[in-house]
């Protein structure tokens, strides 16, 4: 199965003159011949990032989510192929309503017109891991069931192994396979993949996700997340609140139900800053068919997160990093910039600093002098994350995912309101969060949170001090070892001195001996 598979991948890719996108980037004499060769003196028509995106359709769900995540990694692929594997859309035809029912029974231990009042055969929306159907819980709840894909596992699997062998070859043959770390994005894709395969993990990012904005936080006006069903949730299945809204991206609707779109765009960016710094925990996949706006009255103009397969989590050494660097852009104080770059342990040690300066300087100073509609924090990222390769930057996976978010959460918020001044937004936030965490009210909160952990160390103090004075001086024993040892390495070295000599005169007696017959023989 896994050869006619291999055969289908490589038919496809020739269809699609990928052989050319491949030999085109090795760098050999010989690569260039056979690319002559290949091409038969006509270049493809359709662009390079446009086959390969259809290519990716043409092979399936998986290579589409592939190329979907490899469009994130913007520090690797090429501008023009990134921005047309952005373009890969998650739509496949749902499988048939019986099989989902039959995973649900084995799942939740009963078939669905018994667990639910009401339960709507035909889904709502269907992508390549699962798909969501309606339905309706014996106390009248209106829920969401998300049943994940039959056979998803084999297939990830038979794909992920064709991926691992193509990843090591493009690693050995391409000049720069090194550095696009083929293997590694191979490695990032199954663990994104196997993770989706588990809803109750999705469920768990999405339970968190809600309490961060739940009531009594200050800031349930912001996002409104769905409510798990946990009785109603395994591995294969997960079931949430239903909600309604309509698409972010209908701007003509949202303004004929009154919502005031620049104050939802501004909105958008404070809740992503907040997920980011406040909480270190922001919803990854933020791109307008996750994203709705709540069309209730009650409710009128708040957002809506759906679909947490995708989270970051920032430790609070990302978040202070980020920070300090965001707030370093603003006030154009490359040297800090470049200066965090080093003291992060990202940039080799022997980097020069001024170099380093110089470098980001060149990346963000021509922004500043363009109108605030056509500045990009994120494009400004992704310029950072190219520059650094000349010095050796390793990218962290997390700051990543963190870049692709941001140019979402700035595209949707230019989609609501080109004149959005994300800085100016961004800015207050990012100031006011630095004041909390470095003045005395972080201070007083971070002595609070070791406050019980001090309690019970404080009182062993004294114990474990008299204890540790109390203990014979052990000193004078590991001393005598040590020498002992020492000792024992300087007689194994004079012997093994002593049996290489041996050897040597052995080996020399042996030649002085042998000359005589070796001149007969000539």
């Amino acid at each position: 199965m896994t050869l006619f598979r291999l055969i289908y991948i490589l038919w496809v890719g020739l269809r699609y003159r990928l052989d050319e996108l491949v030999l085109s980037s090795l760098q050999h004499p010989c690569a260039h011949a056979l690319l002559r060769v290949v091409r038969l003196g006509m270049r493809p028509r359709r662009p390079r990032g446009e086959r390969l995106r259809v290519a990716l359709e043409t092979l399936g769900p998986i290579y589409v989510k592939f190329g979907q995540v490899l469009s994130t990694r913007r520090d690797l692929v090429p501008p023009d192929i990134a921005d047309e594997l952005a373009l890969l859309q998650d739509r496949v035809p749902p499988f048939p309503s019986d099989e989902a029912a039959a995973i649900i029974h084995e799942a939740l231990g009963d078939a669905p017109e018994n667990l639910f009042a009401q339960f709507e055969r035909d889904p709502v929306a269907s992508a390549s891991i699962a798909q969501v159907h309606f339905a309706v819980l014996h106390d009248g709840r209106e829920v969401a069931v998300k049943v994940l894909r039959p056979g998803m596992r084999d297939a990830i699997e038979r794909d992920l192994s064709l991926m691992r062998s193509l990843a090591a070859l493009v690693e050995r043959l391409a000049p720069d396979g090194r550095r696009l770390k083929p293997r590694e994005v191979v490695a990032e894709f199954d663990k994104y993949l196997h993770d989706e395969l588990d809803l109750v993990r999705e469920a768990a990012n999405c339970s968190q996700l809600r309490r961060n904005f739940g009531p009594g936080t200050g800031r349930e006006h912001l996002l409104r997340v769905p409510e798990v069903i946990w009785e109603y949730c395994a591995t294969p299945v997960f079931t949430m609140q239903r909600m309604y809204g309509v698409p972010v991206s209908q701007v003509a609707r949202l303004q004929a139900l009154g919502v005031d779109i620049p104050r939802l765009a501004r909105q958008g960016v404070e809740i992503f800053f907040m997920q980011v710094f406040t909480d270190g925990f922001f919803h990854a996949d933020m791109h307008p068919g996750n994203i709705y706006v709540s069309d209730e009255p009650d409710t009128l103009g708040q957002y809506i997160a759906l679909d947490f397969g995708i989270v970051g989590s920032l430790s609070e050494f990302d978040k202070n990093y980020l920070a300090q660097n965001f707030l370093a852009f603003f006030r154009r104080d490359y040297r800090r910039v470049a200066q965090l770059h080093i003291e992060s342990g990202w940039v080799p040690a022997a980097t020069r600093e001024e170099e380093l300066e110089g470098a980001v300087r060149a990346v963000c100073e021509p922004y500043f002098d363009r109108p605030l509609a056509e500045i990009s924090l994120g494009q400004v990222l992704l310029r950072l994350f190219q520059t650094s390769r000349r010095f050796h930057v390793e990218i962290q996976p997390q700051l990543v995912l963190l870049q692709k978010t941001l140019l979402n959460v700035e595209g949707m918020g230019r989609e609501l309101d080109p004149d959005l001044d994300l800085w100016q937004t961004a800015k207050p936030f990012l100031e006011r969060w630095m004041h909390e965490r470095v003045g005395w009210r972080g201070l007083r909160e971070r002595l609070d949170q070791e406050a019980s952990q001090w309690s019970q160390l404080l009182p062993q103090i004294p114990r474990l001090v008299h204890t540790q004075l109390s203990r014979p001086d052990q000193g004078s024993a590991l001393h005598a070892e040590l020498q002992a040892l020492v000792r024992g390495r300087e007689r194994t070295n004079r012997l093994l001195i002593v049996v290489c000599a041996l050897l040597a005169i052995g080996l020399g007696v042996a030649v002085w001996a042998l000359m005589p017959l070796m001149g007969g023989v000539s």
